[in-house]
């Protein structure tokens, strides 16, 4: 969650210095747009470049709950069909007690709204294994999506886990350019996520980086000026 939170902040940071330098030389200004979802999937390019390199296999997880512990309930879920990647991600606040409650209500278990074992976050610290197990046999009777929905729609943070696989085959994220097919002179056409920030409406284009030696001749004639053009000629 957090990288989703500053990580987004540093993209659109960097963005807005970099149409600031536009409008200093051009005088022309920008409208940026960012979400949180498309950061992340620049972020995790290399769990792309795995699948790639694996003959697109979807990379594997590597782990989801924070350092420190968080708020239980916090972290993923198992949901139905057993996968490995079956599961749903719930984040409570500890700062909001209504994510809990709404939670309980959400799982049809308002019989432990107020019950001192879970009613705050210290306690629910400490009945960790317990909760978890609560929050498990719930999500274990629903799809990923189908659980993301239910708890989502009662305005508590969660979403079905997706893997890499699930993701690239998402039209969405070609649709709106967050992915984009980059045509390569020698790998050929390859799909890959490019810089989330929107200027102007769309994502910048991708393209390829230049070759082995490409641009040789370019940059030593830029560097010796005409020298190279009077020993040709000498």
């Amino acid at each position: 969650a957090t990288i989703g939170d500053t990580g987004t902040g540093m993209l659109m940071a960097i963005s807005i210095l970099c149409a600031y330098i536009r409008r200093l030389r051009t005088g022309e200004g920008e409208h940026l747009e960012v979400a949180m979802q498309d950061s992340i999937m620049h972020y995790i390019r290399n769990a792309f470049a795995y699948m790639e390199r694996s003959g697109g296999e979807a990379a594997p997880r590597a782990g989801s709950r924070t350092v420190g512990g968080g708020n239980p309930p916090i972290g993923v879920y198992p949901c139905k069909g057993g996968g490995p990647n079956d599961y749903v991600y719930i984040y409570t606040s500890g700062t909001n007690p209504e994510h809990w409650k709404r939670l309980l209500r959400v799982m049809g278990r308002e019989d432990l709204i107020g019950d001192e074992r879970f009613d705050t976050p210290a306690a629910r610290r400490e009945h960790r294994e317990e909760v978890d197990e609560l929050v498990s046999n719930w999500t274990r009777q629903h799809d990923k999506h189908t659980a993301m929905q239910l708890v989502g729609e009662a305005t508590i943070p969660t979403g079905a886990v997706m893997d890499t696989k699930e993701l690239a085959a998402d039209p969405n994220f070609e649709e709106r350019k967050i992915r984009q097919t980059m045509h390569h002179p020698q790998v050929g056409d390859y799909v890959m996520s490019g810089w989330p920030v929107r200027f102007g409406g769309e994502p910048p284009a991708i393209g390829p980086a230049p070759l082995l030696g490409e641009h040789t001749q370019e940059a030593v004639a830029d560097w010796l000026g005409d020298a190279i053009d009077e020993r040709k000629s000498a």
